[in-house]
């Protein structure tokens, strides 16, 4: 029995579209404005556009939505670039620029203008916000509404040309100044503004607005379903007006979508950005955002991301996601496709003293003890050695079964170690812990059935490689939300812990950055992109072990 795939709202119409001949063919875009780097939230349109594409057998653009100078830069096209790349999303040769599209949209502008579909009008912008009405009341028309085609042409020329201040005039298309919909109360086509561009440098003074930008970048392009979320919903009569007026043979349909809300994250550019420019955060690649360069330095895989995004779904309607979902997917992700290596944030040393005093020994330890396929590897074993601080205590707890004095313990792969004494430092802090082991439970086995309830993970001392680790949290305190009353940011003062002196097993030198694995008991790292060297080895916790999250 074949298994019945449920297809979303935006499928069902794609589906319908090409049943009815509507298209030929599905073209899909990806449309970023270059004003900063892009987050978790843009994941989601990306993966979604790509995917219908890709399921469609249709061909998916990916396109620079640079129509605004004043917010561009080069440095977010690359970032962008690379985070579209990273995804392994396909656009082939299909990359496009909003930009390279200018004098296709200005004889665009002026075919309006000659239909009497748009009009110069020289009111001011607080005017231009009187006349536009509100939600309750109607707008009225401009007093330059009533301008002939000819004069509007040559208005409209002489903007192009340099000849107005900026601010001083602007294209509007003439629609309807009473309509229930705001946006189509007589809106801003062309602005003039003397400002470089990114691409086309000081070649333009006068730049299109989004809205009548976007309809016809999508129309050039061909594509035939422009998905995009929720917040365009209003807006979509005034695309269609623009694709319709500008009398393109097949214009292409928007719909719309729910955008991704995580609880207690920053996703907002300009909130980012402020994080950024205040040195909060050391970059937009910080490990504490969501945008996608700091996921990805922070070690989360694009499978992880197209996993969670599968998870949250497509909807009309909105609903926030809690993080918990998305670490949940990127455990999920590594815990078959990464070694498990042995890492000591807090060291103390361990001293066997029946251990003979110059040898080392190398045992077998497996890289991953879910997946045999993984192999195994060799770590040097010897008389002195790191555990974790927590793995000893003076005073036993309650259920406690690691080290305290007289209590034995499994050394991970290694030998059964009975604790005899300890060492203190004149502020009371345990500096040494001293043991003997059985010679005779190599591998962790018990050769007489004897059974030995705790198991902890160590580090031979002479080989151990120091290194930093840095423990991240929510830079949001959760308890108090988001922001507070004046629209700050509620920072977590514990968002970023800095340990300078672990150590990990030699093994790790072998890696590089951007390379992952499970630290023992703990969680899931990455070797830092950015600070690690094989000097100094800088790590980044991914996601601990511990999940709150159930899938259904």
């Amino acid at each position: 029995m074949e298994e019945t795939v449920s297809k979303n709202f935006i499928e069902q119409e794609i589906e319908k579209d090409l049943q009815e001949g509507r298209y030929k063919e599905v073209v899909t875009r990806f449309p970023p404005e270059p004003n900063g780097y892009l987050h978790i939230g843009h994941a989601k349109s990306i993966l979604l556009n790509s995917g219908l594409a890709k399921e469609y057998q249709g061909t998916f653009h990916f396109r620079f939505d640079d129509t605004n100078p004043t917010k561009e830069k080069t440095e977010y096209v690359d970032s962008i670039k690379e985070d579209i790349d990273w995804l392994g999303c396909d656009y082939k040769d299909h990359i496009y620029f909003a930009s390279d599209c200018f004098d296709r949209m200005y004889e665009c502008a002026e075919f309006l203008i000659q239909k009497g579909k748009a009009y110069v009008c020289d009111l001011t912008p607080e005017e231009i916000r009187e006349y536009r009405g509100t939600l309750t009341e109607p707008g009225k028309n401009s007093p330059y509404r009533d301008r002939t085609p000819e004069e509007n042409l040559d208005l409209f020329r002489r903007m192009k040309a340099g000849e107005f201040e900026d601010g001083s005039k602007v294209l509007r298309a003439k629609i309807d100044m009473t309509s229930g919909n705001i946006n189509m109360r007589d809106p801003i086509l062309y602005r003039i503004a003397r400002m470089e561009h990114h691409n086309t440098g000081n070649k333009w003074c006068i730049y299109p607005m989004y809205d009548f930008a976007h309809p016809l970048e999508d129309a050039f392009e061909g594509i035939t379903h422009s998905i995009c979320t929720l917040e365009f919903e209003d807006h979509r009569p005034l695309y269609d007006w623009v694709v319709q007026e500008c009398e393109f043979d097949c214009p292409p349909r928007q719909i719309e979508f729910a955008k991704l809300y995580l609880e207690n994250v920053v996703t907002g550019k300009r909130y980012i950005k402020k994080l950024v420019d205040d040195g909060i955060v050391d970059g937009w690649d910080d490990p504490r955002l969501v945008t996608l360069s700091a996921l990805r330095r922070r070690g989360y895989t694009p499978e992880s991301i197209q996993q969670f995004m599968n998870l949250v779904g497509v909807t009309k309607s909105h609903g926030a996601v809690d993080m918990a979902m998305l670490e949940y997917c990127i455990r999920d992700d590594l815990k078959l496709k990464r070694p498990r290596v042995a890492a000591v944030l807090d060291p103390i040393k361990l001293v066997i003293t029946n251990y003979p005093e110059d040898q080392v020994e190398y045992l077998e330890a497996k890289n991953n003890q879910e997946n045999e396929a993984m192999g195994t590897r060799e770590v040097p074993f010897c008389k002195e050695l790191y555990i974790e601080r927590e793995d000893f205590k003076i005073e036993k707890p309650k259920k406690y079964r690691r080290f305290y004095v007289g209590n034995e313990v499994r050394l991970m792969n290694a030998y059964f170690v009975t604790c005899t004494d300890y060492e203190t430092d004149e502020d009371g802090k345990v500096t040494t812990i001293y043991g003997t082991y059985d010679p005779e439970s190599k591998g962790g086995n018990s050769p007489d059935g004897r059974k030995v309830r705790g198991t902890i993970h160590w580090i031979a001392a002479p080989f151990a490689k120091k290194a930093e680790v840095r423990l991240y949290e929510n830079i949001v305190d959760e308890e108090k939300g988001v922001y507070d009353e004046d629209g700050n940011i509620n920072l977590n003062p514990n968002s970023l812990t800095v340990i300078k002196d672990a150590y990990v097993e030699p093994a790790l030198e072998e890696y590089g950055p951007g390379d992952s694995f499970q630290f023992m008991r703990d969680g899931y790292y990455c070797i830092d992109t950015k600070d690690s060297t094989k000097e100094n080895m800088v790590f980044n916790r991914i996601v601990s072990l511990k999940s709150s999250y159930k899938p259904s």
